[in-house]
C-alpha cells in the first residue's frame, strides 16, 4: 500500500469518526460525501444523500445555500451561526452553527460541518433559569420574615372571627384563613430555593427510583395511564441524594399525568441509556464533567405551548390555572445541584423530558435488579 493511499484511508477514517455531521458538496449543491454523523443528523443513509442535492432537502432560501455560494466564489472559509436546519425527513427544526470551507485538493467542492446548538443553548438557558432561581432565593429570605410573621397574626384573627361570626361572615373569615394558608405555603415553597447545603451523595440505582415513583403514581395520580419502560440494565449508578431524585421524577410524572387528563390512550414512557460524549463545566468543579447517564420521561399528551417552552424551568412559569410555577424550577435546581442538566422537547403528541447526570466515580456497572 502506497503512502498516498494510506493517507487517504486515514483522512477518511478521521472524518467518519467525527461526532459532527460533515457533508462535501459541489458548487451546484450536489452531495459527494456524508459521514456517519451526517446520516444520523439528516436521517438518511450516505447512499441516499449522495444521490441528492443540498437544495433537495434544505429549505429554499436557507443561509446554508448562500454559504456554499460564497465559499465557492471566495475560496475562503466562512461560518454561519444559529442556522435553522429543517429537512423533509424530520419534523424537528434544529439549530446549528454551519462551518464551510473550500477543499484545496478538490476544486469547486465545499466541506460543510454542522455543530448543533440544541444542547448548548438549553444548557445556557438553564444557567439563566438558575440565576432567576437565585433571585427567588433572595426574595424568599426576605418574605419569610417580613410576611410570615404578620400572616400568623392575620390567621389567628380570622380563626377568632370564624368562631364568633355567623352565616356569610363566617364564610368570609374562613376565606381569609384559607388565603393566608395559601400565601404561607407559597413562601415555604420559595424557601426551598434558599437551601444551599451540599447534596448528600451516594451511589444510587436510577431504576430503583423510577420503579418506586412509577408504583406511587400508578396507584395515585396516574392510575388510568399506561406505563412502558425501556431501561439499560447495565447502567452505572448516579451519585446523588435519593429523596431529591425521587422528588424530581415524581414531579415530572405528576406533570405528565396532569397533561394527559384529556388524552385518549394516555401513556407515559420511562427510559434510560448510557450516552457518553457530553461534557460541561459545573460551578465548584475545576474539571469539565461527563454527563453520560440519561433518564427520559415521555408522554403522548398535547405538548407544551411554544411560547412557554424556552422558559419552562424559570420560576413562576406554568400552564396550569392553579399552578404556582415553582415545580419545574425546583426540578431544574435539584438536577443542577447534582451536576446535571435537564431539557424538554415538546410537540403535539409527544413531550420528552431528558435528564443528563454524571455517574458515581469509579462505577461502570450496576445490577439490573429492581428493588421491590
Amino acid at each position: 500500500m502506497t503512502t498516498a493511499v494510506r493517507e487517504i484511508d486515514l483522512h477518511f477514517a478521521i472524518v467518519q469518526s467525527l461526532p459532527q455531521p460533515v457533508l462535501v458538496c459541489a458548487g451546484d449543491y450536489s452531495i459527494a460525501f456524508a459521514n456517519y454523523a451526517a446520516e444520523t443528523f439528516f436521517q438518511a443513509s450516505s447512499s441516499i444523500l449522495t444521490r441528492q442535492k443540498l437544495s433537495d432537502f434544505i429549505a429554499f432560501g436557507s443561509p446554508i445555500l448562500s454559504l456554499v455560494d460564497s465559499v465557492t466564489a471566495r475560496q475562503a472559509p466562512m461560518i454561519e451561526y444559529r442556522v435553522h436546519v429543517g429537512t423533509s425527513r424530520s419534523q424537528e427544526d434544529r439549530v446549528a452553527d454551519v462551518y464551510a470551507s473550500p477543499i484545496p485538493e478538490l476544486d469547486g467542492y465545499v466541506a460543510l460541518t454542522f455543530q448543533e446548538r440544541t444542547m448548548a443553548d438549553k444548557i445556557d438557558r438553564q444557567m439563566v433559569s438558575r440565576g432567576a432561581a437565585r433571585s427567588v432565593t433572595g426574595l424568599a429570605a426576605m418574605l419569610a420574615h417580613e410576611i410570615k410573621n404578620p400572616l400568623s397574626g392575620i390567621r389567628g384573627a380570622s380563626q377568632l372571627l370564624e368562631q364568633s361570626a355567623t352565616g356569610d361572615d363566617r364564610a368570609l373569615a374562613r376565606l381569609i384563613r384559607d388565603e393566608t394558608d395559601r400565601i404561607v405555603d407559597l413562601v415555604d415553597r420559595m424557601e426551598v430555593f434558599g437551601d444551599e447545603r451540599p447534596v448528600e451523595r451516594m451511589p444510587i440505582n436510577v431504576h430503583v427510583i423510577l420503579e418506586r415513583v412509577k408504583l406511587l403514581a400508578a396507584n395515585g395520580v396516574a392510575k388510568n395511564i399506561t406505563f412502558s419502560e425501556e431501561y439499560d440494565p447495565s447502567l452505572p449508578p448516579v451519585l446523588g441524594d435519593r429523596d431529591q431524585l425521587i422528588q424530581v421524577v415524581l414531579n415530572l410524572i405528576k406533570n405528565a399525568a396532569e397533561a394527559l387528563e384529556r388524552t385518549a390512550n394516555p401513556e407515559i414512557r420511562l427510559s434510560t441509556a448510557f450516552r457518553p460524549g457530553i461534557r460541561i463545566s459545573v460551578s465548584g468543579v475545576s474539571q469539565r464533567i461527563s454527563l453520560p447517564l440519561e433518564i427520559v420521561i415521555e408522554d403522548n399528551g398535547p405538548g407544551v405551548p411554544v411560547d412557554i417552552l424556552p422558559f419552562l424551568f424559570d420560576p413562576f412559569v406554568t400552564t396550569k390555572l392553579t399552578g404556582s410555577g415553582l415545580g419545574l424550577a425546583l426540578v431544574a435546581k435539584i438536577v443542577g445541584d447534582h451536576g446535571g442538566v435537564i431539557d424538554c422537547d415538546s410537540r403535539p403528541g409527544r413531550t420528552r423530558f431528558r435528564i443528563l447526570l454524571p455517574v458515581a466515580s469509579g462505577q461502570q456497572h450496576v445490577s439490573s435488579e429492581i428493588e421491590e
